[in-house]
């Protein structure tokens, strides 16, 4: 059962759509838990102060953010909040833009989006009208206390939320020795060749057709020994411790045509900028820090 790691809403001009957000990926890899050889009890992970090496509660940890004298400005969640306390819980679209504008390097974790409450009207219009221009939305989201640039995409019934790296986060190029683009020294007979191959390993894609080939192997491996009889059972070496919001749509008609009023004026006679060619990274606009 998905479980709402997220609840806010939409922002599309005056509209507002309650949604929650639900993880869209899942973590089917090979699980190991650390276990101590001698007992097979289970190891987890403790709260160290790293100092002193010992153990403290969750109620003495705080967030500091360290200055270059070495003092640190505590702040707790309260004030994280209150720093920024419209993005917290809406989605923001700040613009539309078409998928091949955006480059595959900048994407990050996929997330379903539910409407909430009577939502479903409106989250209906905006997939609608955005698969009708054939554009996504860009948008900004604040969860876990950190801010993070998305794509809104319309995926069949569901609008999905993709988080996307700030340009910042990429590394530039110029940090590697790389081969100058273009043909360059290439053999012609060379290129053609390798263009053929290229061309006989081009099929249709479909994600179905690709597994995991390793997390496979170790489940094989696993049921070998299962079936073998070769499991490890805990041993008691030591004696463990004793135990001690609602939508509230009103009409749309007259949202959205506030919406459309709003506009600056200007803007409606500006030139519509080029759009820039397909593959390229829509380059985030850099945010102003306090």
């Amino acid at each position: 059962m998905l479980r709402a790691i997220w609840k806010g809403a939409i922002s599309f001009g005056l509209v507002h759509v309650p949604v929650g957000l639900y993880p869209a990926s899942r973590e089917t890899g090979i699980d190991f838990d650390w276990l101590d050889k001698r007992s097979m009890d289970p190891v987890g992970y403790k709260r160290v102060n790293k100092r002193t090496g010992r153990e403290i509660t969750k109620e003495h940890i705080v967030k500091g953010i360290k200055q270059e004298d070495g003092d640190y400005v505590v702040l707790s969640d309260e004030q994280i909040k209150d720093a920024y306390p419209k993005s917290t819980q809406t989605i923001e679209i700040e613009a539309f833009v078409t998928a091949a504008e955006i480059s595959f390097v900048l994407l990050e974790r996929p997330y379903y989006l539910e409407p909430l409450g009577k939502g479903e009207k409106v989250y209906a219009l905006l997939r609608e009208a955005m698969v009708a221009a054939g554009v996504i939305g860009i948008a900004r989201v604040v969860m876990h206390s950190k801010e993070h640039l998305a794509v809104l995409v319309p995926m069949g019934p569901a609008l999905m939320l993709n988080t996307i790296r700030w340009a910042s986060e990429i590394r530039p190029q110029d940090e590697l020795t790389l081969p100058a683009a273009g043909k360059g020294a290439l053999k012609a007979a060379e290129l053609k060749m390798a263009s053929q191959l290229i061309a006989d390993m081009t099929v249709p894609w479909q994600p179905g057709d690709y597994a995991d080939h390793f997390t496979d192997a170790i489940h094989a491996l696993v049921k070998r020994k299962v079936d073998a009889g070769d499991t490890q059972q805990v041993t008691a070496l030591e004696d463990a411790p004793e135990s001690t919001q609602g939508s509230n749509v009103v009409d749309l008609t007259e949202l959205l045509a506030q919406s459309l009023a709003g506009r600056k004026p200007a803007a409606a006679g500006k030139a519509k900028p080029a759009r820039k060619a397909p593959g390229k990274a829509a380059k985030a606009a850099p945010r102003k820090r306090a």
